[in-house]
């Protein structure tokens, strides 16, 4: 191959060059880091000193709690028993023992759409941004949202919003243009957020939903709480504690319900937005995230559809199956008590004896839209005992006549014949994550249900 001769390039070529190479890395670099689930990698043998089991022979004995008996010991046979009963006996053993209580709607909740329509994208693409105030001081405990309408849209359109690791400023090629924002690690520093245009949804997948009549938006979780051990401190928790307590009580939200609590506070503002219709809005979100919005879905009804990734323990899979991740190595003080109530981690030496199970998380779905997306490899997260979930959470759904994986066997990955179902479950091949292809099942399953 000839080399190009950089020196004697016009100005107006060289930077045609530089344009050239910058989309190539970028394209290379985005494929690689957003684009692929987490490579399989070997087992994790023991995790905080208690030892991981694969082995479907040694998952142990359980007794899974029966969704369809109220607290009185009567048997629920209908729809409304369930809504305005069942499920709020549910809702609140799960808030008391896993997940914990969180504050109501703030009074002082408010909002600013600083970006209020912006052409992007050769003009097929409308570009907003809303800043959502939690608390009456506006400098601190504030979330942006990013959101890519249809250019063309004549009226409210239903929204997919994605709960994200990334910043706003690394979504989808469009940083230019886009809040910057800060980035907290794992240490608790606060530094800008990059501007890279690498992070939660490719430019392709926001104009694939949004030439279907979708909007799409994204939310870094760190706006609402930063994901480290002592990060209530500086996140909505610490705000909320009384005074002269130093953490939360053990009935009180962890970090995830805080995530969830910021969502349902995002909801709020989408109810005031003329052009989002807010009673068709879907959530997704990866691994803790998939956890969060799994409880937000559960608990805020306002969500018509949860798109979970690999939920895992504490979300989607059997807890007391001690299969992969267990109760014991996600809640241990060393790993991610914080992210719970820290009654839940009374249960770490007894799964069976927690009230709360995965199977009655996924049930609080009903009867809205559920799409359980797991991997072949991520056995850690347990995809076999999300399927089992999905399965004791069946009876649920047959109260409202809506199809889930009923007596089906375990798929193999790959196989959709069960994602498109109102309770939907789906297993890729690969590990833990969303890969390429899961955007092809979301996008069907949001066409079909949204």
């Amino acid at each position: 191959m000839q080399l190009i001769n950089y020196i004697n390039l016009s100005t107006m070529q060289r930077n045609l060059l530089k344009a050239l190479i910058y989309i190539c890395i970028n394209a290379v670099i985005c494929n690689y880091a957003y684009s692929q689930a987490t490579p399989a990698k070997p087992l994790t043998m023991v995790s905080a000193g208690v030892p991981v089991n694969y082995d479907e022979d040694k998952v142990g004995t359980y007794t899974l709690p029966d969704v369809l008996t109220l607290k009185n010991g009567k048997k629920v046979t209908d729809k409304q028993t369930w809504l305005n009963q069942r499920r709020q006996e549910i809702v609140k053993l799960f808030e008391q023992y896993q997940f914990g209580e969180a504050p109501p709607k703030p009074s002082a909740l408010n909002f600013n759409v600083f970006d209020k329509g912006t052409s992007v994208f050769n003009g097929n693409v409308i570009r907003k941004q809303v800043t959502v105030y939690l608390t009456p001081d506006t400098s601190a405990h504030k979330m942006d949202i990013l959101m890519y309408l249809p250019a063309k849209a004549t009226k409210p359109v239903p929204l997919v919003l994605l709960l994200s690791f990334a910043p706003n400023s690394t979504a989808a090629f469009d940083y230019p243009g886009v809040k910057q924002g800060v980035v907290w690690d794992k240490n608790g520093k606060k530094t800008p957020a990059p501007k890279t245009g690498l992070g939660t949804v490719t430019k392709a997948d926001v104009e694939r939903f949004t030439s279907a009549g979708f909007a799409v938006a994204t939310i870094y979780y760190g706006d609402i709480e930063p994901d480290y051990k002592l990060g209530y401190r500086e996140g909505i928790r610490g705000y909320y504690l009384k005074p002269g307590q130093q953490v939360p009580a053990d009935n009180e939200w962890g970090a995830i319900s805080a995530w969830a609590w910021g969502l349902s506070r995002a909801m709020d503002y989408l109810e005031t937005d003329k052009q989002i219709d807010s009673k068709r809005v879907a959530l997704h979100g990866i691994s803790r995230l998939a956890k969060t919005v799994l409880w937000t879905g559960a608990h805020d009804t306002r969500f018509k559809m949860v798109l979970e990734s690999c939920a895992g323990e504490g979300g989607g899979a059997l807890s007391r199956r001690n299969f992969g991740e267990n109760i014991a190595h996600m809640t241990d003080t060393s790993r991610y008590y914080y992210q719970f109530a820290p009654n839940w981690h009374k249960y770490s030496n007894d799964f069976n004896a927690s009230p709360v199970d995965a199977h009655m998380l996924v049930a609080l779905m009903a009867p809205r839209y559920l799409l359980m997306q797991t991997g072949t490899t991520d056995l850690w997260s347990d995809p076999h005992g999300e399927f089992l979930a999905a399965i004791a959470a069946q009876p649920v759904y047959n109260l409202f006549d809506l199809q889930g994986p009923g007596n089906a066997k375990w798929p193999e990955g790959g196989d959709a014949s069960l994602a498109y179902n109102p309770l939907g479950y789906y297993m890729h091949i690969g590990g833990h994550g969303t890969v390429p292809s899961d955007w092809d099942i979301y996008f069907n399953y949001v066409k079909k249900y949204l």
